[in-house]
């Protein structure tokens, strides 16, 4: 079953007025505290670094332009054109391609992968905003991504983020400015077990190769300037021999 009806109006809404500027968005923040991080965790474990590299939830490119950099072949995915709306107009000398995904859905997933091949998969916090039966399938079809010699990089929000996210909402003057949109536009995260998460995994075929615990760190800060940093989840996996 095809999600993009309702997840894909939230995230056009949300994408539609989001502004071009640097870190405008919550969990936009620069790659020097987020890809850059991840990718010591994940290249040592990459069986084929070659391998087209897909940026599943890209958004606006922030983080896909910063890949670019360091992989020959690099596709930023993403539900919303919105997004990749703006994508496309920050990234004018074209370092990555851009295209439309529902990752849930299996024709598409397959037709992606007839086009690239097997492909290595970054994707940072995107099943939390799934509904609980998406979730399955989302996974299902990032293994149809990686194929047989693909990992996929995965960053998730942690039980314990849900107890600071609904802190941060709660407050006495409401959510921070940048957090608002997103609850705006019906696209606030959901709850996901930290042990479930690995069985989607296994349950799609990938082996988890490596986990780990870092925070999410956001554009947004506490009334003393620091960053305000949400505890999540990494965990590499992959088909094995």
């Amino acid at each position: 079953m095809s999600v993009t009806s309702p997840y894909r109006q939230a995230w056009e809404g949300f994408w539609s007025e989001a502004p071009d500027d640097a870190e405008a968005v919550f969990w936009d923040a620069d790659p020097a505290l987020t890809a850059a991080v991840h990718l010591p965790l994940f290249t040592p474990l990459l069986a084929d670094p070659g391998l087209p590299l897909l940026d599943l939830g890209c958004g606006n490119g922030t983080q896909t332009r910063f890949l670019a950099g360091r992989f020959p072949h690099v596709v930023g995915v993403d539900l919303a054109a919105s997004a990749l709306d703006h994508a496309r107009r920050a990234d004018p000398a074209g370092t990555a391609g851009y295209r439309v995904l529902d990752a849930t859905e299996k024709s598409e997933t397959a037709t992606l992968h007839a086009e690239l091949g097997d492909t290595n998969v970054y994707m940072r916090g995107v099943l939390h905003q799934c509904e609980p039966d998406d979730r399955q399938p989302l996974v299902d079809g990032i293994a149809t991504l990686v194929g047989e010699r693909g990992r996929v990089f995965l960053v998730e929000l942690a039980e314990a983020a849900g107890i600071a996210l609904k802190a941060l909402a709660q407050g006495p003057e409401g959510p921070p400015a940048k957090l608002a949109p997103v609850f705006r536009h019906g696209i606030a995260p959901g709850e996901v077990a930290d042990a479930v998460v690995p069985e989607y995994l296994r349950a799609a075929g990938l082996t988890v190769l490596a986990s780990g615990e870092l925070p999410l760190v956001t554009t947004e800060h506490t009334a003393d300037g620091s960053r305000i940093e949400v505890p999540s989840k990494w965990i590499v996996a992959g088909r094995t021999a």
